[in-house]
């Protein structure tokens, strides 16, 4: 039978259900408004197959007809009435002067429990207590801190879902918990955030404009602004971190931390000065890193845009070229002969300072020792021979050599002592060295030295080639390897004591399938660039030292690198320079290194630079090492490696013992959420929801070039027509902890979010449904242990406390695997199965009889009604705490419970499994009862019987546990089924002709009389009607089918597909005339009875 009919006839008096999520964990869909979408319908929409259609009244909603469509109303639109917050900030919310809502309503439920907790101080940790607790018995965790770059996105939404889903279940374990807040200062990034705001500003302004000390204080005030949003954000989002803890990567504390890990990486002979070859990024004027580096394959010639250039003008659209191999000649010095080379990047040639051949090659033996003379300067370049860098077998067997401009260029020179060149300024233009083409930006100058070389008749031509372009992953600026002084640290030693530590299991990496990548790049690790040409961040303790009236000794000259002084502090440095350069401080003049260092330096620190490190603190005592590190996969290296590298260097131990690493949120196209694609979506705007407008006018008002706004805001109308509609904090986290069952990044669809808002609709309706059979009714401390042993349960009761354990034992083995996504899955099926669809409906007679004769029986069940709603909302908590805490506290018997009964669900047991309590007979037995449940609603389905009229049923099962089970529960049955009896392997000559047959399985047969209850002449004409309905068709395709020439000229596919639609016609004709012969015999017997 379907899902629609079945929903149907076991609708409780709630309203509609919610259907039960799929196997990737995706929520439901929403329908439109709160109201009249059935399961079936629910499930399709879940899986994308349908839209919401039109529902028939149901039968505990009277009064209920048909609506008129909304034509106006996307289906993903939810009413939200006007909400007031009557609770004073930091006081308990007073449920008893309201009644509880008709509806749930995400704004209203969620409004003051964050603030009670916060005031409470429920999220602090006692380092004098945790101090002397086992790891076990303990769970400290790092925020990852958010860049203070604006606002947080869905991403760290999930990130804030499955860390505070942790510290809430810790907590309510009884553990000693502490979860530390922070902010990242995000060094490129925030001050390319604040550059681009300067130069919105009437009159526009650059950093320099400013000067160092001004626009610093600029980002000083524009962090004070934003990061306050980010701790806003957090707070809706429910995470329970310790806020009193709450840390900045430059703050004092941090910033102390951060100079002492300087100073001792130097003092352990780590960390050095160096000129070397490096990443350049002429839109930043900075070096960075390796792992910062994004690669762009190019197939071949292709035109791109250069935001740090005005524009190609021989391109109607200003891009510039590239992926070609460019050839050209080099005059041999006293010869008419030239030397043809090629290159990809032409205007490095302005740089060359070698041309290499192979030693064997038989072509070039009389070039062995000579010159190339350059075409625009006149430099002698030497023709070298080198076997490691040139293939005889690729091009000509000539390469040209620029040390300071390429890596393998740059290896090449050491080996032969070449002169290294450098032909560019900082921003990317030509400098000095490049004769007449100086002050030109690097591909303009491509383009003229192209033109200049043909003038020459020095060209020789270009080809296409597959070639990677290095991107900058900061600001998509095209990378230029430049020779540049850097602070560098060296990583060899503390990588192999991190690689180590996965290997013999004292780090714990999860999923296990990162451990290889993690092996790979630490494994071929390489001294890491800590210094970065900007003004936001952490100035470098370094200061250069010279002598008032000593010329001469320049700090950018390596030979003087001697002169660089490490220190804590400016007296520190003062002390040292006077030993190193044996005078008094009067002479003394210092300058401190205006570079800062890589945020991920800052960064690394943070699992002990938050608990005061270098100090030996209260907190560092008790809280260091912490217990998790959890993040998105893609920060592995930037930050985790980082951590524990530099965790075992200055602290000699690990800072987390395991890595728990999720999927990243991508849009549901797929596409990784990005501020330059306009697809990132604030948390709030899904918890509020959001306007079409609001969406719009954000990007207006951030720092998107104009022609990216206009496609942001085209894809922005596409997916959210409406607006967002509001879906509260709640859904929202559950809904994303849902998809972590996947495995892989999540491409997330609000859609589903809004869904399992819907389910928080239903939770609360059911509660507030609940609570009507629980009114009269007084828990007591030990209820649950009372119930078991009171003897008064019925099979009914033992089914859901059975279930209720069965879940327990899941989500807590779920939550210590960091298997999220299958313990949202198990709750939620304890609820909307166990629960809601199963046992809330049979025992809707028990409690409504309140006879003397009942009495134990309705016990029982308000107990274990109780009990389940109880232990149900504590185990949603970790994951749902706004909706579980409201509920919680609306329970009957609240405050009555004794001096250990918690102020909060927070602060209340997990629900742990108690094995004597599962009674795996009583599951079986409940199985069987809903096989024939399922079965009676299906042959009510089947001849549309009216809601109200109870039907007699007829049971045919083999005998032993099934018959036991079935003869135990016959009320249950006849509670779902709708009957008025059930008869249990009735005689043969007993059961009546006239009857509907559902066959469940091999041993269990049910049949319905329905004789007097089908109007047979109306269901005949019906079946008539479809059957002439699809006989048509068939006839079409048949004669299609048949037509001359078919077999020969039309497609094997399109034969294939026809092939197929006509069976399934086939089919569905067999199937109507069945049912149709089927009506007929029935109408005939019960004509002739």
């Amino acid at each position: 039978m379907s899902d629609a009919g079945e929903a149907k006839l076991a609708a409780m008096n709630l309203e509609e259900k919610a259907a039960a999520p799929v196997a990737d964990g995706a929520a439901p869909a929403a329908p439109t408004g709160e109201k009249k979408l059935s399961k079936n319908q629910l499930k399709k929409l879940a899986k994308g197959k349908n839209k919401p259609k039109k529902e028939k009244p149901q039968w505990n909603q009277p009064g209920e007809g048909k609506k008129k469509k909304d034509k106006g109303k996307s289906s993903l639109s939810l009413p939200k009435p006007a909400f007031v917050n009557k609770t004073p900030k930091g006081e308990k919310k007073d449920l008893s002067s309201e009644p509880m809502a008709d509806a749930y309503h995400p704004e209203a439920v969620e409004a003051a429990w964050q603030d009670w907790w916060e005031a409470r101080g429920f999220y602090s940790c006692d380092p004098k207590e945790a101090e002397g607790e086992s790891d076990d018995e303990k769970f400290v965790m790092v925020i990852p801190p958010p860049n203070v770059t604006g606002s947080l996105h869905l991403g760290h939404a999930l990130t804030a879902a499955v860390e505070d889903t942790l510290t809430r279940w810790h907590r309510m374990l009884g553990h000693a918990t502490l979860y530390v807040p922070g902010t990242d200062h995000a060094g490129i990034a925030t001050q390319s955030v604040v550059e681009k705001m300067i130069m919105k500003q009437d009159p526009p302004q650059n950093r320099h404009d400013l000067g160092r000390e001004a626009f610093v204080k600029k980002v000083w005030e524009w962090k004070g602004e934003y990061g306050n949003r980010i701790t806003t954000q957090l707070r809706r989002l429910g995470s329970s971190v310790d806020w009193s803890r709450e840390r900045f990567t430059m703050d004092e504390m941090c910033s102390r931390a951060v100079v002492e890990a300087f100073n001792r990486f130097h003092e352990d002979g780590l960390l050095y000065r160096a000129e070397r070859l490096g990443n350049w990024s002429c839109a930043l004027k900075s070096a960075i890193s390796d792992i910062e580096v994004d690669n762009l394959e190019l197939e071949g010639r292709t035109f791109l845009e250069v935001k740090t250039h005005k524009g190609n003008p021989k391109d109607d659209r200003g891009r510039y070229e590239f992926g070609v191999l460019t050839s050209f000649q080099y005059p041999i010095e006293g010869s008419e002969e030239k030397l043809t080379v090629a290159t990809t990047r032409l205007e490095t040639m302005l740089g060359d300072t070698g041309v290499a051949i192979h030693p064997e090659d038989p072509r070039y033996t009389h070039l062995h020792g000579k010159h190339v003379v350059h075409p625009f300067n006149g430099r002698r370049i030497p023709i070298i021979t080198d076997a490691t860098l040139v293939d005889m077998e690729f091009g000509t067997g000539a390469v040209k050599i620029t040390p300071a401009h390429d890596p393998n260029d740059y290896e090449c020179g050491k080996r032969h002592s070449l002169e290294f060149i450098t032909m560019l300024t900082p921003d990317g233009a030509v400098n000095h060295n490049g004769s007449q083409f100086e002050g030109m930006m690097r591909y303009d100058a491509r383009i003229a030295v192209e033109e200049a070389l043909k003038e020459k008749g020095l060209y020789v031509g270009k080809q296409p080639n597959k070639m990677r372009l290095a991107l900058c992953s900061r600001s998509g600026d095209i990378l230029e390897p430049m020779i540049t002084p850097q602070w560098y640290v060296n990583c060899t030693g503390m990588a192999k004591r991190s690689t180590d530590a996965v290997r013999n299991g004292e780090l714990k990496i999860v999923p296990a399938e990162h451990e290889r990548t993690w092996f790979h790049w630490l494994d071929n690790i390489r001294d890491w660039c800590i210094s970065r040409q900007l003004w936001w961040g952490h100035q470098i303790p370094a200061w250069f030292a010279t002598k008032k009236g000593e010329e001469g000794v320049l700090k950018t000259d390596m030979k003087n690198n001697d002169r660089w002084i490490v220190a804590r502090n400016e007296d520190e440095a003062y002390a040292k320079a006077e030993k190193l350069l044996g005078c008094s401080r009067s002479v003394l003049v210092l300058e401190r290194d205006e570079d800062v260092l890589d945020t991920w330096f800052s960064s690394g620190l943070f699992p002990f630079s938050v608990m005061g490190w270098p100090e030996q603190t209260d907190d560092l005592k008790a809280f260091y090492p912490t217990s998790l590190l959890e993040t998105g996969l893609d920060i592995l290296f930037f930050w985790v490696a980082r951590m524990v590298m530099m965790g075992l260097q200055l602290t000699d131990k690990l800072p987390f013992h395991t890595v728990y690493l999720h999927a990243m949120v991508r849009d549901k196209d797929g596409r990784k959420m990005s501020k330059s694609l306009g697809n990132v979506i604030d948390p709030l705007e899904v918890i509020s929801g959001c306007t079409l407008d609001s969406l719009l006018s954000k990007l207006d008002a951030g720092n998107l070039p104009a022609k990216e706004v206009a496609r942001a805001k085209k894809d922005q109308q596409a997916d959210f027509p409406d607006g967002i509609p509001e879906c509260g904090s709640d859904a929202l986290r559950f809904g994303l902890l849902a998809y972590t069952v996947q495995g892989r990044d999540v491409n997330l669809d609000l859609a589903r979010v809004v869904g399992y808002r819907m389910f928080c609709n239903k939770l609360w309706n059911a509660t507030k449904f609940a609570l009507q059979f629980v009114s009269d009714f007084s828990p007591s401390p030990n209820l649950l242990d009372e119930l078991m042993g009171s003897g008064k349960m019925a099979i009914r009761d033992k089914f859901i406390i059975s279930r209720l354990m069965a879940c327990c034992e899941t989500v807590n083995g779920c939550f210590g695997n960091y298997k999220f996504g299958d313990a949202q899955q198990a709750s939620y099926s304890f609820w909307m199965n166990d629960l809601c669809d199963v046992y809330l409906e049979l025992i809707k007679p028990v409690v409504y009889d309140k006879s003397e004769e009942n009495k134990d029986h309705r016990w029982a069940a308000q107990a274990s009604l109780w009990v389940a709603i109880e232990a149900g909302l504590r185990i949603l908590h970790p994951m749902m705490p706004f909706v579980t805490e409201e509920l919680w506290q609306r329970l009957p018997g609240r405050g009555t419970l004794g001096d250990s009964e918690p102020e909060s669900i927070m602060l209340a047991k997990f629900p742990q499994c108690n094995n004597a309590y599962r009674n795996v007979e009583c599951e079986e037995s409940m199985e069987t009862t809903m096989k024939i449940v399922r079965a009676c609603r299906s042959l009510r389905q089947q001849y549309s019987i009216a809601n109200k009229v109870l039907t007699h049923y007829f049971v045919k099962m083999a005998s032993g546990q099934p018959e036991a089970a079935a003869k135990s529960q016959t009320d249950d049955i006849k509670t779902l089924g709708k009957a008025e009896s059930v008869d249990i392997n009735l005689d043969e000559s007993a059961v009546p002709k006239s009857v509907g047959i559902v066959v469940v399985d091999e041993s269990t047969t049910v049949l319905m009389d329905i004789k007097g209850l089908v109007d047979y002449a109306a269901e005949i004409k019906k079946l008539e009607k479809q059957l002439g309905k699809t006989a048509g068709p068939l006839k079409q395709l048949e004669t299609k089918m048949a037509a001359p020439g078919y077999e020969d000229n039309v497609k094997d596919e399109v034969k294939a597909s026809n092939t197929e639609r006509m069976e399934a016609m086939k089919k569905k004709m067999a199937d109507i005339e069945e049912a149709l012969a089927n009506m007929k015999n029935l109408a005939e017997l019960e004509a002739s009875s």
